[in-house]
């Protein structure tokens, strides 16, 4: 039984200001939504195109595996619910969802999911994955893991070493030793990130991999190699996963017994210890999408070279990635560029400096911007709002609450609120009143009344929200009830 392991905690700040803290890169269609304009115009669209976010593509490649399980997913809180959304649409059922309450890197990550899978199966084989890469060749992709699988039942840790396609100066790499079968060798170390000559030193070597941090073991043997040469970790996941807490959908780790481990990656706790550590080679196009130049590296691009997604003009525009959410781009005589517009925020970076967006993202969090937290559109587990406008004294929301949504049951201490349905059918708690209000319906709600908003039918519904009030904060709200189980006074 071959169990996915997803780790999907990351924020990928390098993707901003697309990718944010409450909606980062692994639960974006970065490929879906926008089509490449190039593309559209000659009216051709290639296959790279798809509608599901990053996490949701790491699921669906593995689809024709003999003996799949189903999967294991390791995430931040704040993303419970996306997870939860995103697994219900691909239509996957049993999966086990861990929030960690803080970040411990992938050893302890791993470290739960295998005490997680042998509580369903004494002979799990983890397929371990982060949620953020891009594999084009599938049917390469799978042939590697069913002989990883091989490796893994007889007791091999094996990592998947990417065929590495140019002197890549951002990932680690692996330096394979004697072989151990005819498509797997023993690790005989892993280096950190080169610089550039040591990096075409390695290719031009042909001994060398790139570290792709995939990897495959049976969960017993894992925590075999924990034990020798990491054991105060496993001794804290053990001390968490006994004190696990059961959450509608998820599993949650206790934050204090959690906490007490150290943060460290299975390279550095398990893989460059053990004398079973395999690496086998994969050549699938592969890339794990870090930032906007990988992005430009993947797409299909027009003859100058470009990538154009969205509603983008150019004029003497080459090899630059132009990316627009919410309104025309025009761009004039630039070269190696990247632009991403959203509805509050645009990037303009030379292609070979968006490594260096993340110092955007630090400086934004240190004055106290939202712009690297949320998208002006945020998502909840019922739906999403969008602020349209915003003054003193008030505030102007879209809502959408999706089919089968429903608001907690909730007061403002500061602020009152108006609804306009303009779409939809919504049923609507008022202190002891509950009716229906049709589109183009309205009503007032009063500063302390408890209130409440489902959605019943199979349709969204869509509102207007105008809310008046000293303080609009979403802090602002007491909890009576709610059906997806968050605290009283957060969102």
């Amino acid at each position: 039984m071959i169990v996915p392991v997803v780790l999907a905690g990351g924020v990928g700040t390098r993707l901003w200001p697309v990718s944010r803290q409450l909606y980062p890169k692994q639960f974006t269609a970065l490929s879906s939504s926008l089509r490449t304009s190039s593309l559209r115009q000659s009216g051709t669209l290639s296959n790279d195109v798809s509608d599901d976010t990053l996490f949701q593509t790491t699921l669906t490649r593995l689809v024709g595996l003999p003996g799949l399980a189903a999967p294991i997913v390791v995430c931040n809180e704040d993303h419970r619910f996306l997870t939860a959304q995103q697994l219900q649409a691909l239509g996957i059922k049993g999966a086990h969802i861990v929030l960690e309450p803080v970040g411990r890197n992938t050893a302890p990550a791993v470290a739960v999911a295998a005490l997680q899978a042998l509580r369903d199966s004494p002979d799990a084989i983890l397929l371990v994955l982060p949620a953020d890469h891009a594999i084009r060749n599938t049917v390469v992709l799978r042939q590697v893991i069913e002989h990883g699988a091989e490796l893994a039942a007889a007791g091999r840790l094996v990592t998947f070493g990417i065929v590495p396609a140019a002197p890549e100066t951002g990932y680690g790499y692996i330096l394979r030793g004697e072989p151990r079968s005819e498509t797997a060798f023993a690790v005989q170390r892993f280096v950190e990130k080169p610089d550039l000559a040591t990096a075409q030193a390695y290719l031009e070597s042909g001994q060398y991999y790139w570290n792709s941090g995939m990897f495959m073991f049976t969960a017993s043997r894992f925590l075999e190699e924990l034990q020798l040469h990491a054991p105060d970790i496993l001794s804290a996941c053990e001390a968490a996963f006994c004190a696990i807490q059961p959450d509608v959908d998820f599993m949650r780790l206790p934050k204090v017994e959690f906490s007490a481990c150290r943060s460290d990656s299975i390279d550095y706790a398990v893989m460059e210890k053990t004398n079973d550590a395999v690496v086998v080679p994969l050549d699938a196009q592969w890339n794990d999408l870090g930032a906007w130049n990988a992005l430009w590296e993947t797409s299909s691009k027009d003859a100058a070279q470009n990538v154009l997604a969205g509603d983008v003009f150019c004029e003497d525009v080459k090899g630059s990635y132009i990316r627009a959410h919410s309104r025309l781009v025009a761009a004039v005589g630039i070269e190696n560029a990247v632009i991403i517009e959203t509805a509050d925020a645009v990037l303009v970076s030379a292609l070979d400096r968006v490594q260096d967006v993340k110092r955007i993202v630090q400086q934004l969090d240190k004055a106290g911007r939202t712009e690297s937290v949320n998208h002006v559109q945020v998502y909840r587990p019922w739906g999403s709002y969008e602020s349209l406008a915003i003054g003193p004294g008030f505030q102007v929301k879209h809502i959408i609450v999706n089919p089968g949504g429903c608001l907690s049951l909730q007061m403002h201490h500061h602020r009152a609120e108006h609804w306009i349905v303009v779409k939809g059918s919504a049923t609507v708690t008022c202190d002891e009143r509950m009716f229906t209000l049709e589109a183009n319906e309205s009503t007032f709600i009063p500063l302390g009344s408890r209130h409440r908003l489902q959605n019943t039918t199979s349709e969204p519904v869509e509102l207007i929200e105008v809310q008046t009030g000293d303080y609009l904060g979403e802090d602002d709200i007491v909890r009576f009830e709610d059906v997806y189980g968050r605290a009283a006074t957060n969102n």
